[in-house]
């Protein structure tokens, strides 16, 4: 499993938004293919996780809005956009002083480069 990878001080965070998240994907036969779980199923593997004490869901922290619109900030003149969630994960992680963990390149740069502290797994 992914998070035997990460060092023993390491905490993973899960919020609301990537609660649901997670339950999606592993429902969903685009991307687990054969391996596609019933939302029972999905969430037993979300309850595995949640049972390593290295593990917790954060409610959403105080001042989440007024980041989150700050974080959009730059997305004004756009219609919505998959930036939505993506800024609502980098408000997140400011307002709950964490670090952002993400697959996503385009995500990452645009966090760094907006100074919002987030990493890749290699």
């Amino acid at each position: 499993m992914w998070l035997q990878l990460l060092p023993r001080e390491a905490m993973l965070i899960f919020s609301r938004y990537t609660h649901i998240g997670l339950l999606r994907l592993l429902t969903s036969e685009a991307v687990m293919g054969p391996a596609t779980l019933t939302l029972e199923k999905a969430w037993r593997v979300y309850d595995t996780w949640l049972s390593d004490p290295r593990v917790e869901f954060y409610p959403e922290p105080g001042g989440l809005d007024a980041a989150l619109r700050a974080a959009t900030a730059p997305f004004a003149a756009c219609q919505a956009s998959k930036w939505l969630g993506d800024c609502y994960l980098l408000a997140f992680s400011k307002e709950s002083h964490t670090i952002l963990v993400t697959f996503d390149r385009q995500l990452l740069a645009f966090a760094r480069k907006n100074g919002y502290p987030a990493v890749m797994p290699a």
